[in-house]
């Protein structure tokens, strides 16, 4: 038993030694100045000091995080190339697209969840409604679909707004933007009625006097928007969804190479300045390892495939 130990020991020295001398490339699936692309280099300055390690980050944007999970799947198996992957492209894509460019659940490995980024319900300023019930109790009255904002199809805003309306009885028109700042447009505007945008999109926008926000979908009120209630507080307990993030590589990786990314990351994540930018930026920080993200992907795979058939919605 010592002997084999220190064989596979000796195996996976290589790896460790190529891994180290390479520069790392954090791949991000949307654009600079996004809520991941803060994520990516909030946590890659930090990831590269502690892997001693030049890192670049790669913002491959397009798709839903669709183009930057399938180059990252396809990538060298050697720990170079990860993904900062995220729940769209991750646990909704597979169910809701049937003709995938990638099998994430076969080519891709988990490392470790960094930060999660709850969704805020928001209407126009100029809106007659001022909370959840108020808004629900408009969308029922009317006889036309609610037309809700959405950055693309497939997105857990798009899902979570068709969550909603299952669950409280109304029909939506998911208006789908390419470009989030078409969508944030579009709602200022009164163009849109509504959409689900993430924490740190919605705090500039509310405190702006832009939007009006109506309810959080995290667990807690957040320290950024204090006076907005949770779905829970409003009477709707199991609108709980929230946008997490998390490390992949692609599958053939080795297992030593993957377990000194994921504690590093974790360190990274949690370290006290790192923390604070995150928080500050609207993102709830988790730094969680291996075991526990990979049983989070799958069960968050089963919960979202399971939402997406109850839609009946198919991208393709």
């Amino acid at each position: 038993m010592r002997r084999r130990h220190l064989l596979l020991s000796t195996l996976a020295l290589p790896a460790l030694g190529a891994f180290a001398q390479s520069p790392l490339k954090l791949v991000v699936g949307f654009p600079p100045g996004t809520g991941p692309d803060v994520v990516a280099r909030t946590l890659g300055q930090k990831l590269g000091e502690l892997m001693k390690q030049p890192l670049v980050i790669d913002n491959r944007a397009g798709a839903g995080g669709q183009i930057a999970t399938q180059a990252v799947a396809r990538s060298a198996p050697d720990g170079t190339t990860v993904l900062l992957g995220e729940v769209g492209s991750i646990a909704i894509a597979p169910a809701a697209y049937s003709k995938l460019p990638y099998d994430p659940a076969r080519e891709l490995i988990p490392v470790a969840e960094v930060v999660r980024s709850d969704f805020i319900l928001v209407v126009p300023a100029s809106s007659p409604v001022k909370d959840v019930k108020g808004f629900i109790d408009a969308a029922k009255a009317n006889r036309d679909r609610v037309n809700f904002a959405t950055f693309g199809a497939g997105t857990p805003g798009h899902f979570g707004a068709e969550l909603l309306a299952e669950q409280a009885g109304f029909r939506i028109e998911p208006v789908h933007y390419r470009a989030t700042g078409d969508a944030i447009t579009a709602l200022v505007s009164g163009d849109v009625g509504a959409a689900f945008v993430s924490t740190a999109l919605a705090v500039p926008q509310v405190k702006g006097g832009k939007l009006r926000a109506l309810g959080t979908t995290a667990p807690a009120r957040s320290p950024l928007l204090p006076e907005v209630p949770t779905f829970a507080e409003a009477g709707w307990p199991k609108l709980d969804f929230s946008a997490w993030f998390a490390l992949f590589v692609p599958a053939g990786t080795p297992a030593a190479v993957v377990d000194q990314l994921g504690r590093q990351a974790v360190a990274a994540v949690q370290a006290p300045e790192v923390r604070q930018k995150l928080q500050e930026a609207g993102f709830s920080v988790t730094g969680v390892g291996r075991a526990d993200t990979e049983r989070m992907v799958r069960a968050e795979g089963q919960r979202w495939a399971g939402i997406v058939k109850a839609s009946g919605f198919k991208a393709d």
